[in-house]
């Protein structure tokens, strides 16, 4: 993953003002984690407003999600330990959302809404293994021009925007057959890759 995206960019000015604080990275990346749990919380709640209320929360989880490293980088205090907690904090983060979602749907979905939810939750779930535990690639970022980098993490700061204009059922479907398919494709190259 780059270290230089757009939203590193956002965030690294407030990095600076809380290196010298004593804040730690992990502190940051508890925070991250428990800003992503209560975004999924609201997200399953339902209705109009807790889900709205949600994506607020999830755009700060995905800001902290960048700021954690940022600060590690700045202070010198990147560790393995760290860089662990942080994959798995995103990662949980990220899939208690889809669920979160999914649970949220129930009203218009049924019991598809979870269902879907937990499809896409264990997508993401098995793309980080693939990617961090297994290491079958190293994800990217797409540089737009010069300066403007994406990573593939990135994308899901339309989570809420699809939630906010209240499009959260597509979004849920798209993800519960992208995730699955990305890992089952990501699965079979590395898999390839260790035949050849």
């Amino acid at each position: 993953m780059s270290a230089n995206t757009v939203i590193h960019r956002i965030v690294r000015p407030a990095v600076r003002v809380i290196a010298p604080t004593g804040v730690t990275p992990n502190h940051v990346t508890t925070l991250r984690l428990v800003t992503g749990t209560a975004a999924a919380v609201a997200f399953a709640i339902g209705g109009v407003l807790w889900p709205a209320i949600g994506g607020g929360i999830f755009v700060l989880s995905m800001l902290l999600d960048r700021a954690d490293g940022e600060l590690a980088r700045q202070t010198g205090q990147s560790s393995p330990g760290g860089y662990w907690y942080d994959i798995i904090s995103d990662c949980a983060s990220n899939v208690m959302a889809m669920i979160g979602i999914g649970i949220g749907l129930h009203d218009v979905l049924g019991v598809w809404g979870p269902v879907l939810g937990i499809v896409a939750g264990a997508g993401i779930g098995a793309l980080f293994w693939q990617l961090f535990g297994l290491s079958l690639a190293q994800p990217r970022g797409w540089e737009f021009s010069p300066g403007l980098i994406l990573d593939p993490d990135d994308a899901l700061i339309l989570v809420p925007i699809f939630v906010w204009t209240g499009t959260a059922v597509p979004m849920i479907v798209a993800a519960a057959v992208v995730t699955p398919l990305a890992a089952l494709w990501l699965g079979l190259q590395g898999w390839r890759a260790k035949r050849a």
